[in-house]
């Protein structure tokens, strides 16, 4: 008896081979964290380089497994970016192929809505440095969720990534037109994109990022169909808890799609990105504990010394490595980190190093020969 991956082969079309004019990359989809970032990150890759990939196992341990809308609107995104060939587009596949086209990325307006609170940002993110790289501007609109908990929110994006990507040469603004909360998503942001070829940009020198000092916190809270009373008790607990100062703690009602609730510590780094320490509201989930576990993330961050969070440390490994090295301080790299660092490696001639620097204090360096 065949296994899944021999009938796949013997039936995948002759015309497919043609079109990748040679061997794919096969990364296995289980690895690692074994979640969506393996995809996006392999899509992204795929894209710039122009290298085929095949992805087996897609979120194999998961309780869902293979593509839920999310990550099929992340393999629409970049098929339609690169007028790619595709077999495997569809809800619950766990078997994806994907074969960039000839034209390379293609800027242009484009609009995709996810159809449930699956992530926004997440989408973004995906088709995002392709179109950095291509030949002239792009607008997105992208509808689904902003603000859940299984990815960062919009004020991550355009506060603290943003601000990173803006000192590496990159040129992205974004706007948020409606609010999405888990479970009913419905938020739509917007994203306008200043390509330059990669023939064109200027390989960086070598960036060290540096954490300057902690020049501003305040807390926010966001609230949808609820009462306005719990976003400005959890920036009031937020507030007790870190001495911050009445007027920095604003708590918003805000336009969304459905019922919601989330609230963040931001903290200012002097000559650098905004971080956003956040939790969302959800049934059972006291808000004296969601504003107290914001307030312990960021006094944790604090107290490290590092220049990224979580989030910053993950997102920074890619446009480091296009652009040429660099090197900063995070906390020690969880499996997240180590799989992205590893699906890169199988596109990029980069090497990735770590160095202890203190309890849970890392210094991450990216190490890329450009040609």
């Amino acid at each position: 008896m065949f296994s899944v991956g021999t009938v796949w082969d013997l039936l995948y079309s002759k015309k497919m081979k043609q079109q990748a004019g040679g061997g794919f990359i096969t990364i296995d989809g289980s690895q690692g964290e074994g979640g969506g970032q393996v995809l996006r990150t392999s899509l992204a890759l795929s894209v710039i380089t122009g290298k085929p990939l095949r992805i087996t196992n897609i979120r194999a341990g998961r309780k869902k497994p293979g593509l839920l809308r999310q990550h099929l609107t992340c393999v629409r995104a970049a098929r339609e970016v690169s007028a790619a060939a595709t077999e495997g587009e569809a809800l619950g596949s766990q078997d994806l192929v994907f074969i960039p086209g000839e034209t390379g990325v293609m800027p242009g307006s484009y609009h995709w809505a996810i159809g449930s609170a699956g992530s926004a940002s997440l989408v973004l993110q995906t088709v995002l440095f392709p179109l950095l790289y291509a030949e002239g501007e792009s607008e997105l609109t992208i509808e689904g969720g902003t603000h859940n908990d299984m990815a960062p929110p919009f004020q991550f994006l355009a506060h603290s990534y943003l601000p990173a990507l803006s000192g590496l040469g990159f040129e992205v603004s974004l706007s948020l037109e409606k609010y999405g909360f888990y479970p009913a998503g419905g938020g739509v942001l917007t994203a306008r994109i200043a390509g330059i070829p990669i023939n064109q940009r200027k390989p960086a020198p070598f960036i060290d990022l540096k954490r300057g000092a902690i020049s501003g916190i305040m807390a926010f809270a966001w609230s949808s169909d609820i009462p306005e009373a719990i976003g400005e008790d959890e920036v009031r607990v937020m507030g007790e808890e870190l001495g911050i100062e009445e007027d920095k703690r604003i708590a918003l009602m805000v336009n969304a799609g459905g019922q919601g609730n989330a609230a963040a510590v931001a903290l200012s780094l002097e000559d650098g990105p905004t971080l956003y320490f956040t939790a969302f509201g959800r049934r059972g989930y006291a808000l004296e504990k969601l504003a107290h576990d914001c307030a312990a993330a960021a006094r944790r961050y604090m107290q490290s010394g590092a220049y990224a969070d979580e989030h910053l440390t993950d997102q920074l490994l890619l446009p480091l490595s296009l652009v040429g090295g660099g090197r900063f301080s995070a906390a020690e790299p969880n499996m997240h980190t180590l799989t992205n660092m590893d699906i890169i490696a199988r596109f990029l001639d980069v090497r990735f190093a770590q160095r202890e620097m203190g309890p849970d204090l890392y210094e991450i360096e990216v190490q890329r020969s450009i040609q």
